[in-house]
């Protein structure tokens, strides 16, 4: 019996039309995260997607970034990368159980997020995770971003343009030849 485990995934979604993901990094384990990272532009790259990426103080501010960028751009998902190691550190526990919360939060109200914020006892462990030789953890987020936003794309539907907003996809400028009244 080996001692090796199987895990089966998903294919790699294809999109008719472009995608672009944030990528947001707390660097604080540099070597870890740039492991992670590595991953992420890879899985990123694979799929014919583009990327932006930011970094953070900490994996508190995380989801905060993530928050911020939802309401004032225009990516398609989200990919958090980082790491706590709590070792006997209640604490740090704490604050990476905190962070986590927060990511499953904002993808519950229907962000499109893949969540690669390790969490682990010590640095071994959470190399070992974020080990692009092996199964990286921050290109498997970043696949679980592509496949959601893939999911929300097909799920999606056209708005009917009530009131002031216009339906999707149309956009209207205040100087525009169609921005005025329409009169039959």
């Amino acid at each position: 019996m080996t001692s090796e485990k199987s895990n089966d995934s998903l294919e790699m979604p294809v999109f008719d039309g472009p995608v672009k993901l944030l990528i947001v990094v707390a660097p604080y384990f540099k070597d870890i995260t740039d492991s992670l990272l590595a991953g992420a532009q890879n899985a990123i790259n694979a799929a014919g997607a583009g990327f932006d990426t930011v970094q953070i103080p900490g994996v508190l501010e995380i989801p905060a970034a993530i928050a911020i960028a939802q309401r004032t751009s225009n990516f398609d998902g989200y990919v958090a990368l980082g790491c706590v190691l709590t070792g006997d550190d209640l604490q740090a526990k704490n604050i990476g159980d905190d962070s986590a919360a927060g990511l499953s939060q904002l993808g519950l109200g229907g962000i499109c997020i893949g969540n690669g914020l390790l969490i682990a006892q010590k640095a071994d462990q959470a190399l070992r995770l974020a080990d692009p030789a092996g199964q990286n953890k921050g290109g498997a987020a970043a696949i679980a971003a592509l496949h959601l936003v893939a999911l929300s794309r097909k799920w999606g539907r056209e708005t009917k343009g009530i009131g002031f907003k216009p339906k999707s996809g149309e956009f209207l400028m205040a100087d525009s030849p169609d921005s005025g009244p329409k009169t039959a």
